[in-house]
């Protein structure tokens, strides 16, 4: 399917015109499938109800929601009962941390979260330490993988929680997930892993990971945004953290969006179905487009892990130019990619899974990160190829700084 990206601009005559612009940010979002949108519409109109009514109508939108909740747990190799549907992937990574650390006290008060986590994760914790919890941060190597026998060593009696996402949503490095889900002892301490950028790529099959709690969202997939999941194995004991309703078993207070609910998951069919094909393709335009960058940029740095990394990532930072500089001439260009993680596009501060993996702040801050999707092409990576080496090269002569030679 060949989707076309098109933005309405204003011309200096005041008269509209359709511009086909070139989006390579598909880790910040994605757009929605059409065939998604059109199974959501029936439920903005005449399937409107609230599923929590006991009339025939409500019963409707109850029994669609569990429906889609069993959809879930079948690409998730899962149980029905395991799948919570929350307003995000931040909530479902709020509810995951905070949730499980307060529920499971008794047990001991300690966490460990890698040092590149999202920072729905980073501060959820820092909201546990208000609370008494101590938190441990597990280091990570230059390429951005945590180290098993790092993070076994960290863990003692008092260890409840680990949270290590499946792949960092910057550098695009892929962790072992399950080989950590089989180094640490049971039942605790329990693992978390944020798969918001995973889903589409790699399998979401809970049994083979191993992983005790699962964190998704709807708009990495070609689904709405404003719509989660968390998968919750069905013996971990979660604390609400939303509070006010009984929906969701009483782990998320709060009207069911039905229509987001139904996108969602129709969107994530769809991605596991093309999971295998679609990874295979964006690999082999992720390798071009990283040998190419290396041989027409000088000095350039590419982060994350050469081989183990998400089949969409390209993550780079080219040295003594600033990456929103990068970014803004692109965009210019018609050419739209980000600076890092979008949660944290406003934020000035150096990235810290930069910092993480060794870069100083100079560095992280001459960074871009893009990441492919259903509609990227060969072309649309020579377009960027045939004028980015000519952006470095401005800025740099505008530098105050010079590359070695």
């Amino acid at each position: 399917m060949r989707w076309l990206i098109t933005y309405t601009t204003v011309a200096s005559d005041k008269k509209t015109k359709k511009q086909t612009r070139i989006y390579l940010d598909y880790a910040a979002t994605t757009p929605t499938d059409p065939e998604v949108l059109a199974k959501m519409l029936p439920y903005f109109g005449a399937e409107y109800s609230n599923p929590s009514s006991l009339h025939e109508s409500g019963r409707r939108a109850h029994q669609t929601i569990e429906e889609a909740r069993a959809n879930v747990a079948e690409v998730l190799n899962a149980m029905p009962e395991e799948i919570i549907f929350t307003g995000s992937g931040t909530e479902s990574d709020n509810l995951a941390v905070v949730g499980t650390a307060r529920a499971n006290r008794s047990h001991g008060n300690h966490i460990i979260i890698s040092a590149i986590e999202h920072k729905a994760v980073i501060e959820s914790a820092r909201q546990l330490e208000k609370e008494g919890f101590v938190v441990s941060v597990l280091p990570v190597d230059v390429c951005g993988k945590i180290n098993i026998r790092t993070c076994l060593s960290l863990v003692t009696d008092k260890t409840i929680l680990v949270s290590v996402m499946h792949a960092n949503n910057e550098i695009g490095t892929i962790e072992p997930i399950a080989e950590l889900a089989r180094a640490l002892r049971k039942p605790f301490p329990l693992l978390h892993t944020d798969a918001c950028q995973v889903a589409g790529f790699l399998s979401l099959d809970v049994q083979k990971l191993g992983v005790d709690l699962m964190t998704l969202n709807s708009s990495k997939v070609y689904g709405p945004k404003g719509v989660g999941i968390l998968y919750k194995r069905k013996d971990v004991r979660i604390a609400p953290v939303i509070v006010g309703g009984e929906q969701e078993k009483n782990y998320r207070a709060g009207t069911e969006s039905v229509p987001l609910i139904v996108g969602m998951v129709h969107a994530l069919k769809k991605a596991n179905a093309r999971c295998v094909v679609e990874s295979k393709r964006l690999i082999k335009l992720r390798d071009y487009f990283i040998a190419q960058l290396q041989k027409k940029i000088t000095g350039l740095v590419l982060n994350g892990h050469p081989t183990d990394r998400l089949p969409n990532n390209v993550h780079i930072s080219v040295p003594f130019i600033e990456g929103e500089s990068m970014l803004l001439m692109l965009d210019q260009l018609g050419i739209e990619c980000s600076t890092g993680s979008a949660c944290s596009a406003s934020d000035l501060k150096p990235s810290h899974v930069l910092l993480a993996i060794g870069h100083d702040e100079s560095l992280a801050h001459g960074s871009l990160r893009f990441s492919l999707g259903i509609t990227t092409t060969h072309t649309d990576l020579d377009r960027v190829l045939s004028v980015l080496p000519g952006i470095v090269e401005r800025l740099r002569k505008m530098s105050a700084l010079t590359i070695e030679k």
